[in-house]
């Protein structure tokens, strides 16, 4: 379960939204799997998800980019690192998202054990070498921690985002030097060297605010979420503004999106559901109150995504950025967890 996931629900809940959610994100209640799904190959329904989303996307621009978080065992056909490549989906995305890869995993500031984070480098590796970019976000504050964090990932040829504070409400101060910030052009993926991940504007009094603090920056690529607290969508004025350092160098802006739970805080939710169950709707995160796993190969749920003028990827496209970071990719894993 995405810890970024966590960061926009107490967003949305300072912005007004009346819930509550146990922190943890490691659990889910199990259910009987019904035999209507029993037989699905749940990867493969992931891959095709993310691949009708791309092409989508990549028909109104060949230059947006599709960035998935966590779920790498998608990259090969038997979710293991000497797997075959799952050519398909690997063309079908420009980059891989990494949560945790060598601190945070357990707990913030905390090393990653090494098997987990020799797991997931093995997965990364087989993106990589198919030509995508890998973004990794650890969590961590302590100085030693930071620049180690920093080191592993470049010694890799990821780019490395460091959190020092895990409810992503800031632009961390970490000393340029390590996370090479400059004024130069970044016009595509691979040019990049370093990002900013914020997703939580609750110290923000105005959109303004936010806008002119990231705009200050120097960072290469910029990923946000498309709402600001007040539920205020940010214009494509906005978004277009973003897209220059202060030096006048270009960056690219990404727009976050869960695609692997319905979340009841989004302008797509419609209340009805609550009586009218759709198809595609399972059961509430009994750890994460108004989280709601979707049943993400119907295509009732994949409408609301993608394809129409309300879809939220549309939605995205149109408010002018440069890719999107699609979270839940995971969401496999829960299907594939119910009990027999």
């Amino acid at each position: 379960m995405s810890f970024i996931k966590l960061v926009l629900f107490l967003f949305f809940i300072n912005a007004g939204c009346e819930k509550s959610k146990d922190v943890s994100t490691d659990a889910l209640e199990k259910s009987t799997i019904p035999p209507s799904i029993r037989d699905r190959d749940f990867r493969e329904d992931m891959r095709s998800f993310v691949i009708g989303l791309s092409e989508h996307a990549k028909e109104q621009n060949p230059d947006f980019s599709i960035i998935p978080q966590n779920g790498i065992e998608l990259v090969t056909k038997s979710g293991t690192a000497d797997g075959a490549p799952s050519k398909k989906y690997l063309e079908a995305i420009d980059a891989n998202g990494q949560e945790n890869l060598f601190y945070g995993y357990k707990r913030d500031n905390v090393a990653t054990k090494p098997d987990v984070t020799e797991y997931n480098i093995d997965l990364l590796k087989v993106s990589q070498e198919f030509g995508n970019s890998i973004f990794v976000i650890d969590y961590c504050s302590s100085e030693a921690k930071i620049k180690d964090a920093y080191t592993q990932n470049y010694n890799l040829g990821f780019i490395p985002f460091v959190a020092t504070q895990r409810d992503l409400t800031l632009i961390p101060p970490v000393p340029t030097k390590l996370n090479k910030l400059t004024s130069r052009d970044v016009s595509s993926l691979d040019d990049a060297e370093n990002f900013l991940f914020i997703l939580n504007y609750e110290d923000y009094n105005t959109k303004n605010e936010l806008l002119n603090e990231i705009g200050d920056s120097n960072y290469d690529v910029v990923f946000l979420d498309m709402f600001f607290s007040d539920g205020t969508p940010f214009s494509k004025l906005d978004i277009e503004k973003l897209k220059t350092k202060p030096g006048g160098g270009q960056r690219l802006v990404i727009c976050y999106m869960s695609i692997g739970e319905a979340e009841d805080y989004r302008y797509y939710w419609d209340n009805d559901w609550d009586k009218n169950e759709p198809v595609w709707l399972d059961e509430e995160n009994k750890n994460w109150k108004g989280n709601f796993k979707v049943r993400y190969w119907e295509e009732e749920w994949q409408n609301i995504i993608y394809g129409n003028e309300d879809a939220y990827l549309d939605k995205i496209l149109s408010t002018g950025f440069d890719g999107v970071y699609l979270d839940i990719i995971d969401a496999f894993e829960y299907f594939e967890n119910y009990d027999e």
